[in-house]
């Protein structure tokens, strides 16, 4: 058993070098790379698992160039309405403005997302007019795309609540006349009341 580390490093030996064996003086079996007169025989080693070398001079010539690095915005934010902002309208209308710094680049649209999607196409202008947003919280996020349409920025989403005066709250505000029903959309001609005769 003592024999098997070296009989290890025999046989990873490059395959060109020869092992040969023989029985000693005491009785024992020994290696070497000597071939020993008399009873030393060769003895037979299989090749090894061999990779070549990959070509260093043609893998630096071949590469590949490099990507330009995609542009960054330094800063890139809704201006309106302000963060957590309650919007008051009764068609439920908003302007969205944005800013971006530095100014959009050539090729690249801003898109504006409303609860996560697109309220428009893409484009160039940095102002968003929207109408007939539901009551209730809403967020606004904002993209710039590139002219693959990949996003280049894009910020968090930002909370605002709209509220849209009822129907009823507007009668409560400016009761109707007489005059008015039929006329204003809180004040119906099924709510006018009977004339007096």
């Amino acid at each position: 058993m003592k024999y098997w580390p070296l009989i290890t490093c025999l046989l990873t030996l490059p395959a060109q070098a020869e092992v040969f064996t023989y029985i000693d003086a005491q009785g024992n079996r020994a290696f070497t790379d000597q071939p020993k007169p008399g009873n030393a025989k060769r003895v037979p080693l299989a090749t090894g698992n061999r990779m070549a070398a990959p070509d260093t001079a043609s893998t630096i010539t071949t590469k590949s160039p490099e990507k330009k690095p995609q542009f960054h915005y330094d800063m890139l934010r809704i201006l309106v309405p302000e963060p957590d902002a309650t919007v008051r309208s009764t068609a439920g209308e908003l302007i969205v403005s944005i800013t971006s710094e530095p100014g959009l680049q050539r090729g690249h649209r801003y898109r504006l997302l409303l609860d996560g999607q697109p309220t428009a196409k893409p484009g160039i202008s940095p102002v968003f007019p929207l109408s007939n947003i539901d009551r209730g919280t809403h967020h606004l996020s904002v993209e710039v795309l590139d002219e693959k349409g990949r996003t280049v920025e894009r910020t968090a989403n930002q909370p605002f609540h709209m509220l849209r005066m009822t129907l009823a709250q507007k009668r409560k505000v400016k009761p109707c006349t007489l005059s008015d029903f039929g006329q204003r959309p809180e004040c119906p001609l099924a709510d006018k009341p009977a004339e007096e005769k």
